[in-house]
């Protein structure tokens, strides 16, 4: 989302971001952006501090804790003291008049952190088969349901009551990767599904796994 009134600007960064393969949605009034932030999910925020009432804004996000703290958020304003930008909490600044290359260049890192926050918690649907074990004896099959970096969903055809660390083991598809981790119940339903959270996933493993989630990710 873009808040400003600057249409000359607004166009510029219209299209940079079309090129980055941004959709952009422009709001001229702080207040009716806030309302819209307040209800609905965005990638990155950029705000014109020259807007009258943007500065409010500013300050309602930094105390509001449906914001996202990892949402991208960028300023762009006329020359002002770097203190003054640093105030805003913004991660990315630019001056106006745009530069297009300096906007490039900040709206491209921008990009690179949303992206790795979808991927970050992008949940790929996947249906292969997962063996658990709990403890020294108790070996469970199940269907695994999603993967994310973070952890799996599974489903049984029993209830999982399992109160200490397992062991999770499945192939990943489409690649020679077994993925052995091990992981605790996060949570479980009555009908036979629960999540589990990975622990201590190795170094190489974890690279693995966000790479081959990227290429799915990706492909859709």
């Amino acid at each position: 989302m873009v808040v400003s009134r600057d249409w000359q600007e607004v166009s510029v960064l219209e299209c940079i971001l079309g090129g980055l393969h941004i959709d952009c949605d422009v709001e001229s009034q702080p207040e009716r952006a806030q309302a819209k932030l307040e209800r609905s999910k965005i990638d990155a925020l950029i705000v014109d501090c020259d807007l009258s009432g943007s500065d409010r804004l500013l300050r309602n996000l930094q105390r509001n804790s449906h914001f996202p703290w990892n949402t991208p958020l960028v300023v762009m304003s006329g020359p002002r003291p770097r203190q003054e930008v640093d105030a805003t909490g913004a991660l990315f600044s630019f001056e106006k008049p745009i530069s297009v290359e300096q906007a490039v260049r900040t709206l491209s890192a921008a990009r690179n952190l949303i992206l790795e926050g979808r991927l970050r918690y992008h949940r790929q649907t996947i249906d292969v088969p997962v063996a658990l074990l709990c403890g020294q004896k108790q070996r469970l099959q199940a269907d695994l349901l999603n993967l994310s970096q973070g952890g799996i969903g599974v489903h049984l055809e029993r209830d999982l009551d399992v109160r200490h660390p397992l062991q999770v083991s499945f192939k990943l598809p489409g690649t020679r990767y077994t993925v052995k981790a091990r992981g605790e119940i996060a949570w479980t339903d009555r009908q036979g599904n629960a999540g589990i959270r990975f622990l201590n996933v190795p170094a190489r493993l974890q690279k693995n796994l966000q790479l081959w989630l990227a290429q799915q990710y990706f492909a859709q």
